[in-house]
């Protein structure tokens, strides 16, 4: 099942996709473009743990000519960074390179502590697209991305869907695919990770609790280009959703 959370007439709203429209729990179906997108978060009390991966994928990391990292290269993002589906994200004055990453994010199901890769899935509550925009002029350290890099005020579109785990039967093989205004700028499959789904629950639930409701963004694929203001950035992952975002001019 597709869940979204969405803003009609002010008020929020939980909803799922019935045939190309929004089913509201008290039974109305509206359009797509009659309301408001925000992140489809689970309903899970706050503060949630927002974790992303770079150079999680051995073409991208070659893309920028680096070694393949040998352990996941991680960093934390603030659930500020996230907006939702239709909407902009700013590009600041007098940068040379901002760029999307699309990205397959994890949604953990229930509290997970010590969890066995073999065992991983079952932590897993659903799945959503995340575009992760990056600003290069403000990098550092690939490895270890500064805050004016990945933590920006809605730096993250994410959505529109968060998708049931058993929906998705094998995450490790869904294509990938970004268009900028309508061209296809960026092609890849989650089989070509480096750390896949379970390795990364595992390692994370060693010496941290995953808890429900918390993200894991998974990285990009190569092929990313420089976005100007005015573009419209649609990232997609099959059987997941398609996330469109427009890109403006901040002040």
């Amino acid at each position: 099942m597709k869940h979204a959370r969405i803003l009609l007439d002010g008020q929020l709203h939980e909803a799922t996709e019935r045939d190309g429209q929004l089913l509201l729990r008290d039974g109305r179906l509206v359009a797509f473009d009659a309301v408001d997108w925000l992140p489809p978060l689970a309903p899970t009390p706050r503060p949630r743990t927002i974790l992303a991966l770079g150079l999680n994928y051995a073409d991208h990391a070659k893309e920028l000519a680096f070694k393949a990292p040998e352990e996941p290269l991680v960093f934390v993002k603030g659930e500020g960074t996230l907006i939702g589906h239709r909407q902009f994200t700013r590009r600041p004055p007098g940068v040379k390179f901002m760029h999307y990453e699309c990205e397959l994010v994890v949604v953990i199901g229930r509290a997970a502590k010590g969890v066995r890769r073999s065992d991983a899935y079952d932590y897993v509550g659903g799945y959503t697209v995340a575009n992760d925009y990056a600003i290069r002029d403000y990098l550092e350290n690939w490895y270890r991305p500064n805050l004016r890099v990945k933590n920006r005020d809605g730096c993250t579109p994410i959505g529109p869907w968060r998708v049931d785990a058993r929906d998705v039967p094998d995450p490790k093989a869904l294509a990938l695919r970004t268009t900028v205004n309508g061209a296809v700028t960026q092609s890849g499959n989650t089989r070509d990770m480096i750390f896949d789904v379970p390795f990364l629950i595992e390692y994370f639930s060693r010496f941290m609790t995953l808890q429900a409701g918390d993200l894991i963004l998974t990285g990009t694929p190569d092929g990313v280009v420089d976005c100007q203001p005015g573009d419209v950035v649609v990232t997609e992952i099959e059987q997941i959703g398609a996330l469109v975002n427009t890109i403006q001019q901040a002040p």
